[in-house]
């Protein structure tokens, strides 16, 4: 071997150590999510209904971005794209249906981090029906999860605790941060929790908040849907007609230990008592009804913006914060009797729309407010590009940083692409795909084959579609042409979705991924 070949081995042989010096300089990457979070019930979003002073930390000290949408409004496909940076049809996981499950051995985020020294954790809701992969550490939920006394996953096993799962999750998540991961590299938690997800029991501090105070109605509960084609009104996810008895704490609840059902029977029976005596109906029984979902799902919000509070309070004190960047989001929006429903699904904004937050201490101007049309398609494209990581090319999304630097880059999207797939259960909502641009929303709902447009400057509510009205043609031609290259661009048909073998499951040698059609 020649000394020229001896000194390129040397060299090539300190990399690792260099690579090692550099990650340890990068930053941390905390990721807070909780499932079913309606922008409309966070203050820093001007929410009439209540306060959240720990999450609006992150507004005040970063960026709150006001035109943040998801590709698919449903828990368990959001995370998938979240995780993949890919739209369902290609990440294989499209609705929640008991068959659908998430293909570990694809690409991930937290894989490439991983492999490229970041120490890296899931803790909280999973709801992916397969086992975490590129995590060093994962602590998860079966399934949903329920509200008190999870079962919780991990590597070595089930763990059971006893207490509120809002909590616990943080209890976790501190623990880690504090005990667990590996304090020479930088690291990667994504912290999720369960809450505010269905059916809203908050932790026995809140039982009693918000009893003497009337919620506002949203100006749509009562819409009758006239102003749209036939889904809209064949819904299964009002407020009125399918709130269930335990949803309403009508019934003794699941999961609780019978101390715990003692303190809810306590804090509900008068009210229930005079529901009874009251027999409301019509308007009066839907009213009823609101403020007491609502008052339920902002009690659980309340206490995951507590526990927010308490890791936010452990990065100053530890002295983590000036170097980690500090997402919070949901896995999509959430309808807080808007349209007279609950739930999520739709590509009308309530659904379609998720809150974010993102504090970065030394790049992102605190207090500043981005407009731009973002997605959770971006978020891995995020998460990579802060930790210094090449993005795959075949990842979708784009990159935030640019935007959380304060820089206004001239080629940003014009419009945004959304897919939900899921039908006819839970909720009957027909699947549809759509383009959303700066005043225009185009949606196709393609087994039916009925279409909506809506002027969102003239009609912010979206109580009426102009599709059919003669004025909007060449709008309607233009948003077509739209959707037609940003369903090439993401490279959907409209039907397919690629289905994986399941690796947990002995497939034939040589089988391949394959694709099926879509509901």
């Amino acid at each position: 071997m020649n000394r020229l070949a001896i000194f390129a081995l040397a060299a090539l042989a300190l990399v690792p150590a260099m690579s090692l010096r550099a990650a340890d300089e990068r930053p941390n990457i905390l990721f807070i999510m909780s499932d079913d979070h309606a922008y409309q019930a966070i203050s820093a979003y001007g929410s009439n209904r209540n306060q959240t002073p720990n999450i609006d930390r992150l507004a005040k000290e970063g960026m709150r971005f006001d035109r943040a949408f998801v590709t698919n409004s449903i828990c368990g496909p959001s995370r998938a794209v979240i995780l993949t940076g890919k739209y369902s049809h290609l990440n294989g996981f499209p609705d929640n249906s008991s068959t659908a499950w998430f293909n570990r051995a694809q690409q991930s985020a937290p894989k490439l981090l991983q492999a490229a020294g970041y120490t890296t954790a899931v803790i909280g809701k999973w709801h992916l029906n397969s086992q975490p992969a590129g995590f060093d550490y994962w602590h998860i939920l079966r399934g949903q999860g329920p509200y008190y006394n999870p079962a919780m996953l991990t590597s070595d096993g089930e763990v059971k605790h006893s207490g509120y799962t809002t909590d616990i999750i943080t209890d976790v998540a501190l623990d880690w941060l504090q005990h667990k991961r590996d304090k020479n590299k930088p690291f990667f938690l994504m912290y999720h929790h369960k809450a505010p997800h269905r059916n809203w029991q908050p932790a026995p501090r809140h039982l009693d908040k918000y009893k003497d105070v009337t919620i506002p109605e949203p100006e749509t509960l009562f819409d009758d849907y006239s102003g749209r084609e036939r889904p809209a009104a064949e819904n299964a996810m009002s407020v009125a007609n399918h709130l269930t008895p335990l949803d309403l704490k009508l019934i003794p609840q699941a999961d609780l230990t019978p101390e715990q059902q003692a303190t809810f029977t306590k804090a509900y029976e008068e009210e229930n008592k005079q529901l009874a005596a009251a027999k409301l109906d019509g308007r009066e029984r839907t009213r009823w009804n609101y403020q007491r979902f609502v008052k339920d799902y902002l009690r659980c919000v309340d206490a995951v913006d507590e526990n927010v509070g308490r890791v936010l309070d452990y990065l100053d004190q530890s002295g983590l914060a000036k170097n980690t960047v500090v997402f919070y989001t949901s896995d999509q929006g959430w309808y807080l009797g808007e349209h007279g429903w609950y739930d999520k699904r739709w590509m009308y904004e309530e659904s379609f729309r998720t809150p974010l937050l993102v504090r970065w201490p030394g790049q992102t101007k605190p207090g500043s407010v981005s407009d731009k049309l973002v997605m959770n398609l971006d978020f891995a494209e995020t998460f990579l590009d802060i930790a210094g990581v090449t993005i795959p090319r075949d990842m979708q999304g784009v990159s935030l940083v640019p935007i959380l630097k304060g820089e206004n880059p001239a080629n940003w999207r014009k419009s945004v692409y959304y897919h939900y797939y899921e039908f006819p259960q839970p909720h009957h909502v027909h699947p549809h795909l759509g383009v959303r641009t700066d005043r225009y929303k185009l949606i196709h709902f393609y087994t039916i084959d009925a279409w909506e447009l809506f002027d969102l400057e003239k009609d912010p509510h979206e109580l009426k579609s102009v599709y059919k009205d003669p004025a909007y043609a060449p709008i309607v031609a233009e948003l077509k042409a739209e959707l037609k290259r940003l369903m090439d661009q993401y490279q959907d048909d409209g039907r397919t979705v690629v289905k994986f073998d399941n690796p947990d499951q002995p497939q034939p040698k040589g089988k391949k991924a394959k694709a099926k059609k879509a509901s």
